[in-house]
């Protein structure tokens, strides 16, 4: 899978509305066949920033994304609400869902 964490930091006066001014692009990403996941965090740390984790099935369905209507329409309408061009890891996994964190073990419960 394709596995995507972006950093996005949003000018102040619109950060509390972040999540309203991309949920179009939200909605029609996690509507896209190959998409497994898109799921924005606010940060503990900056108030003004969101991070995004996002994973495709696979190389294919990573540029349908960029190659969508809806991208195209996000390139317009979500920079004028950044602080700074977002940052980006990108990078292929040879798994298609989460692993569990081995180190932080839960026993069942009763």
């Amino acid at each position: 899978m394709i596995f995507i964490t972006a950093k996005f930091r949003i000018l102040p006066e619109h950060a509390d509305r972040w999540p309203e001014i991309s949920r179009e692009f939200t909605e029609a990403t996690r509507a896209e066949p190959g998409c497994l996941w898109f799921d924005w965090s606010r940060s503990l740390d900056d108030s003004n920033e969101y991070v995004l984790v996002e994973a495709f099935r696979d190389g294919e369905a990573g540029a349908a994304h960029v190659q969508s209507a809806h991208f195209k329409q996000a390139q317009q309408t979500l920079p004028p609400h950044l602080a700074e061009t977002p940052r980006i890891v990108n990078t292929t996994v040879p798994q298609d869902d989460w692993s569990e964190l081995g180190e932080m073990t839960v026993p069942p419960r009763d």
